[in-house]
């Protein structure tokens, strides 16, 4: 896989979410989304974690970078490519699901096997682990051996878990943060437009102003990127 260091922080180049899927297909990592905000904390754990594994362009931030650094590379937002994997892989892998509330786990089961007949879910609970709910994670990992985990639960906390589960359990896992409310439709994604025209963050802005210092932090991005200093 083709990849570059920005900041310190391996991230590989993908050309299409086919050329993702194809190169992950046997793989036993951890999939990070990988954007502007993620690439300028200074988090040692963190850029350990990402190192060691998958880090992804997710973010405009990120594609940028690595188009100015050499590689084509398009953005893969993982609120829609975990669904890609799921369809890629439905018929030959197992499926284990952990985030969100219990509420949302069940509606978003529910929808995901009605989209996707031969989708083989062996396990999922809500992403609020109380004292003890982590070994008993552990153990069910261990026990029924999924294929691949999602764990939404935001960054960097999502990154920190799957880091422990995966020593335990090694299988491919993918962190999540939202997805899974929006997929459930607890929370809704930017209307197609904004998608398309690469401005998804400030949908997300106009809805929640309070993001308003994650955009701040691209802006330096970008300035940093213009300025050869990533």
């Amino acid at each position: 896989m083709k990849h570059k260091i920005i900041r310190n922080y391996k991230i590989h180049a993908f050309e299409s979410k086919q050329d993702f899927l194809n190169q992950i297909k046997k793989e036993e990592k951890i999939l990070i989304a990988m954007n502007a905000e993620k690439i300028l904390k200074d988090d040692e754990h963190l850029r350990d974690i990402v190192n060691r594994n998958i880090g992804y362009p997710d973010g405009v931030g990120a594609v940028m970078a690595l188009n100015k650094n050499g590689l084509d590379a398009v953005k893969i937002p993982g609120a829609e490519f975990w669904l890609n994997i799921i369809k890629e892989f439905e018929k030959e892998k197992t499926f284990y699901f952990v985030g969100s509330s219990a509420d949302v786990m069940e509606k978003t089961v529910l929808k995901l096997q009605k989209e996707f007949l031969h989708v083989n879910i062996i396990g999922y609970r809500d992403g609020y682990l109380k004292e003890g709910d982590k070994e008993k994670l552990i153990e069910d990992l261990h026990v029924k051996k999924p294929d691949i985990v999602f764990i939404a639960q935001g960054s960097p906390r999502q990154e920190y878990l799957m880091e422990e589960l995966i020593k335990v359990h090694p299988a491919l896992y993918m962190g999540l943060g939202g997805s899974f409310d929006v997929y459930s439709g607890l929370k809704k994604r930017a209307p197609k437009i904004f998608i398309d025209l690469r401005v998804e963050w400030l949908y997300r802005l106009l809805k929640e102003p309070t993001r308003i210092s994650r955009q701040v932090t691209l802006i330096k991005f970008i300035v940093l990127l213009k300025l050869g200093k990533l």
